[in-house]
């Protein structure tokens, strides 16, 4: 079973921890302490970089961040990614698609602008950045229990 299927079959059965490693070592002791599933951090990145959250990394930070993670334990990762990285629905699908080539079994999206303040899109274009990033989920053929939107 790949670690991809894992994540599916944790998340088939409900709420488990999910801790979040800020490197490989961290990643290492996490997986010898039991966790089942790893979740990158964009707070925990961007500190250890010196650099605040909000806005701290850019997308490829944030995947090589995310490969380097995958790369340390055989358990499944999922990436907490801002805003996915871009405003629009072509944008989310694409970072979508880069995390899976990273190897990451998931990723978080939220709904929010990244800047200060952190307002929320419009309803309607964060309907279609999920609808986007979910159709791009779907289409690689993985399990799909774990691709959900999340609104506020």
């Amino acid at each position: 079973m790949s670690r991809h299927d894992d994540f599916h079959v944790l998340h088939r059965q409900g709420c488990f921890v999910i801790p979040n490693p800020w490197d490989a070592g961290s990643a290492r002791m996490m997986a010898a302490l039991g966790a089942k599933a790893l979740a990158t951090s964009s707070a925990a990145h961007a500190f250890t970089l010196g650099r605040p959250d909000l806005g701290g990394v850019s997308r490829d930070e944030a995947l090589a961040h995310a490969e380097m993670i995958v790369a340390a334990t055989p358990l499944p990762v999922s990436g907490d990614f801002e805003n996915g990285f871009a405003d629009d629905p072509d944008g989310v699908a694409e970072t979508v698609r880069l995390a899976a080539e990273a190897g990451l079994s998931g990723i978080s999206v939220e709904d929010t602008v990244m800047v200060p303040g952190n307002p929320a899109y419009e309803a309607d274009l964060a309907v279609e950045r999920i609808r986007a990033g979910a159709a791009a989920a779907r289409a690689l053929g993985r399990p799909s229990s774990s691709v959900r939107g999340r609104m506020g």
